[in-house]
């Protein structure tokens, strides 16, 4: 077996059985790609069979001396995956990377936006032009209801049931979970329908995506980050911000507000606790409050002196 073909059947492995994104798939293979470039500048011949501990070890010296921790750790993750899933398809009986040990990292907290902060944005989309309420309507989907971007740009209006109170969201892997909408954002999502996306040409195919650009097509990705960034930069806002940022904002502003973990773990579809853990990172003074307020002892021995 080449390196060509194992990476052709990881790939379909990827994407069939463990139902990954194409982007988290890209990653997979990017990371794949370092290690082939490493093994052809060095004129190894080795296998995805024969490749050995020692081999792996030295390439990721090399990557430690061109990467950060945090990216680090990513390559050594990947790699792993792939010789894992040799290993369970009898390629090979042992994983090269099992002595490989990741580098110590914290785990990185996204900048998160107040509630005024959002609103400036917001704010600041020009509603004269037709493009302005589909951004409204996006800016506040992103924040109302907690979605990833690619959630977003794949919400179809037959994902819409607003007499319920509900939107039908497709996430990672294709799993699909409910959340609930509030009204002021059905008011601009709407608008958005009725006032401007009623009197685009759509293209065949994408008759049913609520939001398109001005071709009557899907939007990007790389659309809604452009969009965001510019807001922030007609703001004057100094964070570095994403449409992930509105998505973290959601989840922390509903545990200030007394939110459930766990409510905040299936609207944000998360298949682990310990990922929605990682989102609220609240300031010690919320957790003091809940304390006094809650805790049982809150009150026991507050009349004697120290």
């Amino acid at each position: 077996m080449n390196w060509e073909q194992a990476v052709r059947d990881y790939q379909h492995y990827l994407k069939i059985e463990r139902g990954l994104s194409d982007n988290s798939i890209k990653n997979y293979l990017f990371d794949l790609s370092k290690l082939t470039a490493f093994l052809e500048a060095q004129e190894l011949l080795e296998s995805p069979i024969s490749i050995g501990k020692e081999t792996v070890q030295q390439f990721i010296y090399q990557v430690a001396k061109t990467v950060n921790p945090r990216s680090q750790a990513r390559i050594i993750s990947g790699l792993k995956s792939f010789f894992n899933y040799l290993v369970f398809e009898d390629y090979r009986t042992d994983n090269p990377m099992d002595l490989v040990e990741s580098p110590k990292i914290g785990r990185k907290l996204p900048d998160t936006l107040s509630q005024k902060e959002i609103d400036l944005v917001i704010g600041a989309i020009d509603l004269s032009k037709p493009e302005g309420e589909r951004n409204r309507a996006m800016l506040e989907t992103l924040y109302g209801c907690g979605l990833r971007v690619s959630e977003l740009i794949n919400l179809k209006i037959s994902d819409l049931f607003f007499e319920e109170d509900f939107i039908k969201v497709t996430g990672k892997g294709n799993k699909q979970r409910f959340v609930p909408i509030s009204k002021v954002n059905k008011k601009y999502i709407t608008i958005y329908r009725t006032q401007i996306r009623v009197h685009q040409t759509v293209q065949k195919g994408f008759e049913d995506i609520l939001f398109l650009n001005r071709r009557g097509k899907q939007l990007t990705r790389a659309m809604v980050f452009t969009i965001i960034k510019q807001l922030a930069e007609k703001v004057g806002l100094q964070k570095n911000i994403s449409p992930h940022t509105f998505r973290h904002s959601f989840a922390t502003h509903l545990l200030e507000g007394g939110a459930d973990l766990r409510a905040i773990q299936q609207m944000l579809g998360h298949e682990s606790i310990t990922t929605t853990e990682v989102y609220m990172h609240v300031d010690r003074t919320h957790l003091a409050a809940i304390m006094n307020t809650y805790h049982p002892r809150r009150e026991h021995g507050a009349s004697k002196a120290d």
